[in-house]
């Protein structure tokens, strides 16, 4: 059996049949060579902009930081992120990424070492919005980066897969984190300094060989046969033609298109969830189930997000095959954020209340990869770059309001338990706005049973 990849409107496009067997294996040699590096760099991102919840476990006492400060502090880290987000997508389009995502770890890997000398408030919130600007562009970066290898009916499996980062690096870090903070005293640090320490410096390294592991595009990869590189590149290249030829416009409209701004509200959504949950739920663990140890308080932490890594897997798989992203944002969003409302109200069932955040994490990260083959559905080349940065720039807005809504609360009633109803509510939200916007333009969303 082979493929036949059909592009009219760019005759000099290679399109020649592409036996189903070769094109499965060398999607499979892609797969391996790349995926796995990709979730090196994303695990580390993810440690290095989210240790501080488990830091914040000694550090806010040892440095004055209020609830309301912490919170603020730790959504300014968003504030740079989104400021740089678009230039940075599209610089990354522009050099490749190899020289442009080997920056960013570089850069984000120094200021999240430097995160250990924070000495109050101002140096704190000043770390916070660097570390922000540091990293801006990978995330999406990655994303836009993955349009480049896979075709469409792939991606959301291959997002899945690179996304698995996210629960793995907190699964890890957090227990990591907590036996970090034991190291108290040891060469006149603190503990929360270690943790910055020893999760910042690796981000310094890998970033250094970065150059060498990602080849920019299927044409310069070393790792494939000449026949390889050619039929990869025809394919995602009358994939990327067929996608303009529907819907052509430029950087500009990428960025305003009412579909680009409706998916960020729906991120926006996704994001307000994972953050508000990230930079709490040590806290929150340990304020609810009364646990002095801070090591036991970061393996409660840790897994539900181990839960949310097969989720994650799983679900990506699943709407790869059956093709309905919308119902598979919508579901594990609507899920998660009524879980975390109903679990706001079970103080007098604390462990019931630490399943529904469970629930909740494990909802958010389902959500994902799905999520992102919503835009790509109907943007390529520099307009995805543009458009996938706009997405996750406005999207990741909540990173900072979601924190500090949840710090504000928490200082106001005593505890956490109205932002978390809050951020349940956005969740909602969410869901139902992606039911609305549908799978793809002018293509309603199927809310049947998804799996």
């Amino acid at each position: 059996m082979a493929v036949q990849r059909r592009n009219t409107e760019t005759p000099e496009v290679d399109v020649r049949e592409w036996p189903a067997a070769a094109r499965e294996e060398t999607l499979r040699k892609v797969a391996r060579r790349l995926i796995p590096v990709m979730c090196v760099c994303y695990f580390l991102a993810y440690i290095d902009r989210t240790n501080i919840g488990i830091a914040a476990l000694t550090m806010n006492d040892d440095l004055g930081i209020s609830a309301t400060a912490f919170g603020f502090g730790a959504g300014l880290f968003f504030l740079g992120y989104v400021i740089f987000e678009v230039p940075s997508n599209l610089v990354m389009h522009r050099v490749g990424a190899r020289i442009w995502i080997s920056r960013i770890m570089v850069t984000w890997g120094l200021v999240a070492t430097g995160s250990a000398f924070i000495q109050g408030e101002s140096s704190f919130y000043a770390v916070r919005f660097l570390l922000g600007v540091a990293e801006a562009g990978f995330f999406p970066g990655m994303i836009l980066y993955l349009t480049y290898w896979f075709p469409a009916e792939q991606r959301a499996r291959m997002t899945g897969l690179f996304m698995a980062a996210v629960p793995v690096s907190t699964a890890v870090g957090a227990p990591l984190g907590g036996l970090l903070l034991g190291l108290d005293g040891v060469a006149g640090l603190t503990g929360w300094q270690w943790i910055f320490i020893v999760e910042g410096v690796p981000s310094i390294v890998i970033g250094a060989f970065l150059f060498k592991l990602l080849p920019d595009r299927p044409a310069t990869a070393a790792f494939l046969t000449p026949d390889e590189r050619e039929h990869l590149t025809s394919e995602i290249e009358s994939e990327g033609a067929q996608i303009r030829q529907r819907h052509d416009f430029g950087i500009a409209k990428s960025i305003l298109h009412p579909r680009v701004l409706a998916l960020s509200v729906v991120y926006f959504s996704i994001a307000f969830g994972l953050y508000g949950l990230a930079f709490w739920m040590p806290q929150i663990i340990k304020s609810s189930l009364a646990i002095e140890s801070n090591l036991q308080v970061s393996l409660l932490t840790a897994a539900p997000y181990a839960l949310g890594a097969v989720a994650m897997i799983y679900w990506g798989k699943r709407c790869d095959r059956l093709g309905r992203p919308a119902g598979f944002t919508s579901l594990p969003l609507l899920v998660g954020g009524l879980a975390l409302a109903a679990s706001a109200f079970l103080t007098t069932a604390p462990w019931l209340g630490y399943l529904g955040l469970c629930a909740c994490a494990i909802g958010v990260l389902a959500a994902f990869p799905a999520f992102w083959t919503l835009p790509t559905a109907f943007l390529t080349g520099v307009t995805a770059a543009a458009g996938i940065a706009t997405v996750n720039s406005l999207g990741n807005i909540s990173g900072f309001v979601g924190p500090y809504w949840v710090g504000l609360m928490t200082d106001l009633f005593g505890s956490a338990q109205w932002g978390l109803v809050t951020i349940g509510a956005v969740m909602v939200m969410g869901s139902v706005v992606v039911i609305v916007l549908g799978d793809a333009p002018g293509k309603p969303a199927e809310i049947g049973r998804p799996a």
